[in-house]
């Protein structure tokens, strides 16, 4: 099984999207790359948009190899609503759109549903669903997961790709796990590759949670990422989670420590940015990081 992740917070942008070959399918999960609207009282800058267009053009490429395509819920880091031709004649699992959501996810995914028409090869809600292609297992996690430490901002899925001896969960949005159902689902699954979203600390959360699962499990990778490279000091947040590893043979990176690559935090940094590289920042309704619906 080769995992691939396209494009995550610690490159650079807002973005889940992850790309999972094995012998038998190519899956694409949460095919969405985005940019925060505002942060420190600055839009996008330039160069944050031109990495973000770079990261959605490799997200297209992957989308046309791909047979399987995942959403894990409507927040437009996770999707693009306004780009439903590229889930054509593909086998689409989507957030369930009508249980355990709440309003706003509701209102985007039916608009999101319209849009995709009969375009897919067929569109199913993905929680608690099981398939077997091949010797590839496909798993989803029940109704209900909260996103982050509670439902105010809806439910989303959890993926699990098993094939030949290895296992794979994509976390989306948990926030750190801090609640028992996120953190359970996890660890039964047992899996030796964890891309997991981190907690979001300027809220108070903390790694206690990821902790957890790094010592109930045997993890092989544990790749943290998402909310949590927000935080410009994130690795002394989690100093627990890298002693926890240690003692458990667990490999603790980010997406691009995992990949080899420059970690970019352009997002907390935007205000350095502008100060550095003057730019006038791109406005109106057009501007690439919008979207409708």
């Amino acid at each position: 099984m080769k995992i691939t992740p396209i494009s995550f917070d610690s490159l650079g942008v807002r973005s889940m999207a992850t790309f999972v070959e094995t012998p038998d399918v190519s899956i694409l999960i949460d095919p969405g790359v985005a940019l925060a609207p505002n942060r420190y009282g600055r839009p996008p800058h330039p160069i944050e948009v031109k990495l973000m267009m770079h990261y959605w053009r490799e997200i297209v490429a992957r989308a046309k190899k791909a047979d399987i395509m995942i959403v894990t819920h409507y927040h437009y880091d996770h999707y693009n609503p306004e780009a439903p031709e590229i889930y054509k004649g593909k086998q689409v699992f989507l957030k369930d759109w009508k249980n355990k959501i709440n309003l706003s996810q509701t209102k985007r995914s039916q608009y999101f549903l319209k849009k995709l028409g009969d375009l897919p090869g067929s569109i199913e809600p993905a929680e608690g669903k099981e398939l077997k292609i091949g010797g590839t297992h496909l798993k989803f996690s029940p109704l209900g997961i909260p996103h982050g430490p509670d439902d105010k901002l809806g439910c989303l899925v959890m993926t699990v790709v098993e094939s030949g001896g290895h296992k794979f969960i994509h976390t989306s949005d948990v926030e750190g796990a801090t609640v028992k159902s996120q953190r359970d689902f996890i660890i039964d699954e047992a899996p030796d590759t964890l891309i997991i979203d981190g907690p979001l600390t300027w809220l108070g959360l903390h790694s206690k949670s990821m902790c957890e699962i790094v010592q109930a499990s045997k993890i092989k990778h544990f790749i943290v990422d998402h909310h949590f490279l927000r935080d410009p000091r994130w690795k002394e947040k989690m100093t627990d989670v890298y002693e926890m590893a240690e003692k458990r043979g667990t490999k603790v990176q980010c997406v691009a420590e995992y990949l080899g690559k420059d970690i970019v935090m352009y997002e907390p940094f935007r205000k350095k940015l502008f100060e550095e590289h003057p730019a006038l920042p791109m406005e109106g309704e057009d501007a690439p990081w919008r979207v409708k619906g």
